[in-house]
């Protein structure tokens, strides 16, 4: 798959360049924007968000695969995170040399000390996938990770599709622009968070967004947001300064914030180290696990998405501990998992080190971090894990096989930046929303999908990372 039009249109400079033009454009008047670099707190001058000139086509068996496998997902987060004893042993070995999940870790059991407040669970998810050339051709899907706190760009990628049908219909290609499928991830996100909301019973309380200091993402937020004021219900930006300022619990553990009852908090901030700038921000961040308010995630859901919890639930037997007498739904999650290999301090762990400096090209060594632009590839492995093999910091990191897509010709579209063809690599991530009271599982959805392409000489990092582009599929 060469790329999504033909050939004499991916070298006709003169069209391409009009095509770009009609593009952003396009991508302005359907409201795919972002703030600029220079004012990312002001929405006086924004700019379009960077996005492919053309859809990836992409088989639509391996997109129908990944929509139809994210209900099982959405659950498996739900079963761990309430399984005390397993991520106390699959995260045991981890929080002795990372401090941040040590840090997250401790939270959690400072609750299950507590007691739970609030019996109505929040998970808004993204599963994100590659595509793995198979040496006779054909791809087979792979998972990179599930992100369980902040997944973006749900709000986004629900205005995308209309921008790539028209660049296909001006470019003359009509049938083409009919394989692109309608995608609204921001309205069953907000289905989820609305639900929530609904489900805490008062109808003054607010949707709290919790957001970074820096917000050049923040019509992403926007949509969400615009969904649930269509539905009357209130939300508020505030920041973890905002909430130490102006946050307390009652004596019912209500959080108030800013004299506002808050019924949900929905993190799109929290899920990086240097986003807790002092130990206030993890005073704040204890407040509000502490609280009655419905969080999205909750602690143990946070914790449930981390890349050691991914490692072991590739382990044998493990998936069917969560899925007992579901033979079936094991197979189709276990047939997206990647080889993922344990670094623990036993001869598990030396073995998957010798394997990774025999063959570090194979791999990914990728530590417990969310946000893009961590994972570790090639000689840098050899170096990392060389200074690293014999002591127990290497239980910071897991590895991964490295997943190897067949690269998709495309023109990126970035302000300031030159048009110019790229090889391309993809990645898709699919939205999974659901409301668990008590023991009673309310809503459990795909609500959309996600295409984010990068220049294959870019080895990491995403869309808020500077590195990918919005894209949608092409399905063929």
């Amino acid at each position: 798959m060469a790329s999504s039009v033909p050939d004499e249109l991916m070298m006709n400079s003169t069209l391409i360049k009009e095509l770009a033009d009609v593009a952003k454009d396009e991508a302005l008047l359907q409201g795919v924007l972002m703030r600029t670099k220079e004012t990312p707190n002001s929405s006086e001058l924004v700019t379009y968000a960077p996005f492919t000139l053309f859809p990836s086509p992409m088989p639509k068996s391996v997109f129908i695969q990944a929509l139809a496998v994210q209900t099982h997902f959405n659950t498996m987060v739900d079963k761990i995170s309430q399984d005390t004893e397993f991520l106390q042993k699959a995260l045991a070995s981890t929080i002795e040399v990372d401090d941040f999940t040590a840090r997250l870790f401790k939270i959690h059991q400072q609750i299950l000390k507590e007691g739970r407040s609030q019996s109505v669970v929040l998970g808004l998810n993204r599963s994100d996938y590659m595509l793995d050339q198979r040496e006779d051709g054909t791809s087979s899907l792979k998972q990179i990770e599930i992100n369980t706190i902040a997944a973006s760009f749900g709000g986004l990628s629900s205005r995308t599709p209309q921008v790539h049908k028209h660049v296909l219909k001006v470019a003359g290609r009509p049938e083409e622009s009919q394989r692109i499928l309608d995608n609204n991830p921001a309205a069953g996100l907000a289905r989820g968070l609305a639900k929530a909301w609904e489900l805490y019973g008062s109808e003054r309380a607010v949707v709290l967004f919790l957001v970074e200091d820096v917000q050049r993402n923040i019509f992403d937020h926007r949509y969400i947001e615009s969904e649930l004021w269509k539905r009357n219900i209130p939300t508020v930006r505030k920041r973890f300064d905002d909430v130490l300022e102006t946050g307390s619990l009652d004596l019912d553990k209500r959080l108030f914030v800013d004299g506002k009852e808050v019924a949900v908090v929905y993190f799109r901030n929290g899920y990086m180290p240097q986003n807790y700038t002092n130990e206030q921000s993890w005073d704040v961040r204890l407040m509000m696990e502490r609280s009655l308010a419905i969080k999205c995630p909750d602690i143990s859901t946070h914790l449930a998405g981390t890349k050691k919890v991914q490692q072991v639930l590739a382990r044998p037997g493990v998936l069917e501990k969560f899925f007992p007498d579901q033979p079936e739904v094991v197979k189709q999650m276990r047939a997206t998992f990647a080889g993922l290999y344990s670094l623990d301090m036993e001869h598990e762990g030396d073995e998957t080190v010798a394997m990774a400096l025999a063959e570090p090209d194979r791999f990914v060594l990728k530590p417990q971090r969310e946000g893009g632009g961590n994972n570790i590839y090639g000689s840098e492995i050899t170096r990392v894990l060389g200074e690293v093999k014999e002591s127990t910091e290497r239980t910071a990191y897991i590895l991964m096989d490295k997943i190897n897509p067949t690269p998709i010709r495309n023109y990126l579209l970035r302000e300031d930046t030159p048009l110019t063809i790229s090889n391309c690599l993809s990645e898709l991530g699919v939205f999974g929303a659901y409301v668990r009271q008590g023991e009673h599982m309310v809503l459990n959805e795909c609500v959309g999908h996600l295409l984010r392409t990068k220049s294959s000489e870019h080895a990491d990092g995403g869309v808020a990372a500077g590195v990918a582009v919005l894209d949608n599929p092409l399905l063929v």
